[in-house]
């Protein structure tokens, strides 16, 4: 199994995930973060004053999934998530040793 870690645009976040579901990775994580890339922020006018914004909101969508559905989720959540400018975001894949399901006590495969 691994973990796919999406940091993605705020106003990407519907697309994506009705996407996912779609094609049938429905169970995720979805948090509201802040970062920034190599680009380091952007800046702003409020009022005739500039301003540097450095940490930018984001989304982070964290799904568990099967080792071989990996290629797939990373090509839709792509396919939707793109806009073509800078901060489109980053998506990371990490292996997980063990999934256990509370409710039920299952494990692994049968826990995703």
């Amino acid at each position: 199994m691994k973990k796919v870690e999406a940091v993605i645009r705020p106003e990407r976040m519907d697309i994506v995930k009705n996407a996912l579901a779609e094609a049938g990775y429905v169970g995720m994580t979805v948090d509201e973060v802040k970062g920034r890339g190599i680009q380091g922020g952007i800046t702003e006018r409020y009022r005739g004053r500039e301003y540097v914004v450095d940490l930018i909101p984001k989304v982070k969508i964290e799904l568990v999934v099967k080792e071989k559905d990996v290629e797939n989720v990373i090509k839709i959540i792509c396919e939707n998530a793109k806009t073509g400018n800078p901060g489109d975001g980053k998506i990371f894949v990490m292996p997980v040793e063990t999934v256990v399901r509370v409710r039920t006590g299952e494990r692994n495969h049968d826990a995703v």
